[in-house]
């Protein structure tokens, strides 16, 4: 894929501020749009305008490009609903052949996401008929979701054989109509059939039965607890995400050390951190959680945070010693809007802890954040969530603004000349001044000082503009929240870009 024919025409707008802007290509907005998307509301669009943006962009661009977008949201920036969703839209605009199936084969990796996906379907073509029959289910949608009903054993389906959903599993088992692959299969289907699938041995199941026991005090209640806590950790049965979600419970519950241990080590084990596919945000989450309590466990466990996401920055590459870096991060007020309904993670935060990762693997940096002004805030050591926090609990040190020529400007007044300028953003750039200042004007001005500047646009919220043309061959976009947009910048040091990592996924 050519970058400059994709770019070619890229048009000037108007921002959601009223400032210049310049609008991204279709595949470029797709791609910026999908990998900060959590089908909810954000600062400036509400879910629904996303979803209509999405879709709609989706019958513009190649479907090759959908299809391996939907790829690469799943199994790089580990993304769920988003993907489903491009499977259900490229499945209106594309048939002939079994694209669409073999989107399905790659994106359904949980056994729930049988039930997601087609609820996702009857969501986005509502055909008058039940749910739970689904008439006009695609045939290559249904092609895919049968082989992913091959994929998964017992303990998967019993996991996720939730009562709550409007498509239960047996549902969709009659819906899809799967063909058992062995004997042993057919069992599993008829189990599925009969509701007669085996009780799973998960977190979840334990504690409910424990908590419908009685108990002859509170203190009994909880040995009870730590005892079961112990057992599960032993057993190696508790998922990543399930132990850093319950590291409070855990704490509370006063488990023995050597099970803390244990899960601490786990936590912080660099292959144990790449097979778990965590959002860096979920470590900020857990670490937050921590900061809460006292207990004397609790330094232990942000430890292990530490470790964790420190292990999400290895594979950043081309910022040797004698880079020269420049991370700044957007604070205004655009920002503070939470990625999800459940969420209290804010694009506020993921900026931050996004830069703060950066600065952890350069040597020669100088990190800050930026409003109405900017301001350089340094902090000792290498601790990325610690340095996360202190620079939340800043909020409001230089305004509400999104004054990001200020950046450059201070870089220019102070003949800094830098390799690498990073800014973490939701590009929404204005002039709150109203003094004929402009982001754009002002890095014209900076590359005659240090012609070899590049910048980087990090883009935090996809609404699908920039606010310097990103044609200029030193201005390269990335967008995303997941550690997977250091390959990105990989690429892009190796002469590649956004979209050629996304067309090298297999289908």
């Amino acid at each position: 894929m050519n970058y400059n024919s994709i770019l070619k025409g890229q048009r000037a707008v108007k921002n959601y501020e009223g400032a210049q802007a310049w609008a991204l290509s279709d595949e470029l907005e797709l791609y910026s749009a999908v990998v900060t998307a959590s089908l909810s509301d954000s600062f400036y669009e509400k879910q629904d305008e996303r979803v209509e943006r999405i879709c709609n962009l989706v019958s513009k661009v190649n479907p090759e490009f959908v299809a391996k977008l939907a790829v690469y949201a799943r199994n790089e920036m580990h993304l769920r609903s988003i993907p489903l969703l491009l499977v259900v839209e490229l499945a209106k605009v594309h048939s002939g052949d079994d694209l669409v199936s073999r989107t399905v084969d790659k994106v359904v990796q949980r056994a729930d996401e049988i039930m997601e996906l087609l609820m996702c379907y009857q969501w986005r073509n509502p055909s008058g008929d039940s749910i739970k029959k689904l008439k006009s289910l695609s045939k290559q949608i249904s092609k895919g979701l049968k082989s992913a009903f091959n994929r998964f054993d017992e303990y998967q389906f019993a996991k996720y054989n939730r009562s709550n959903l409007d498509v239960k599993l047996r549902d969709a088992l009659f819906i899809v109509h799967p063909k058992a692959k062995d004997e042993a299969q057919q069992a599993i289907f008829d189990k599925i059939a009969n509701d007669t699938l085996e009780t799973p041995y998960t977190w979840e199941v334990e504690f409910s039965a424990l908590g419908q026991k009685n108990f002859k005090n509170e203190a009994a209640k909880q040995r009870a607890f730590a005892r079961k806590w112990e057992e599960l950790i032993a057993s190696e049965r508790v998922g990543y995400m399930a132990l850093m979600r319950n590291l409070r419970n855990m704490l509370e519950a006063d488990v023995d050390i050597r099970s803390l241990d244990a899960v601490c080590a786990r936590l912080s084990d660099p292959v144990q951190v790449a097979k778990s596919k965590q959002l860096p945000f979920r470590y900020l989450s857990a670490y937050r959680e921590m900061e809460k309590i006292n207990h004397v466990g609790v330094k232990t466990v942000m430890n292990a945070l530490e470790e964790a996401v420190k292990a999400s920055a290895v594979n950043i590459t081309g910022f040797g010693d004698r880079t020269r870096v420049l991370i700044a991060s957007d604070v205004s007020g655009s920002m503070m809007y939470p990625i999800s309904q459940r969420s209290s993670v804010e694009q506020y935060d993921v900026g931050l802890l996004l830069s703060m990762i950066f600065r952890y693997s350069c040597k020669q940096v100088v990190s800050g954040i930026f409003g109405d002004r900017w301001e350089a805030v340094n902090f000792p050591g290498n601790d990325i969530l610690y340095a996360t926090s202190r620079l939340r609990n800043m909020e409001g040190r230089v305004g509400y603004s999104t004054n990001g020529y200020k950046v450059i400007d201070w870089l220019v007044d102070n003949r800094i000349v830098m390799d690498k300028v990073l800014m973490f953003t939701d590009c929404q750039l204005w002039n709150s001044r109203s003094n004929g200042a402009s982001f754009e004007k002002s890095w014209k001005v900076y590359k005659k000082m240090a012609p070899h500047a590049k910048l980087y646009l990090f883009d935090l919220a996809g609404y699908g503009n920039t606010p310097i043309s990103v044609m200029n061959d030193d201005v390269y976009f990335i967008a995303g929240w997941s550690d997977r947009i250091f390959d990105v910048l990989d690429a892009l040091e190796n002469g590649s870009t956004a979209l050629d990592v996304i067309m090298k996924m297999k289908l």
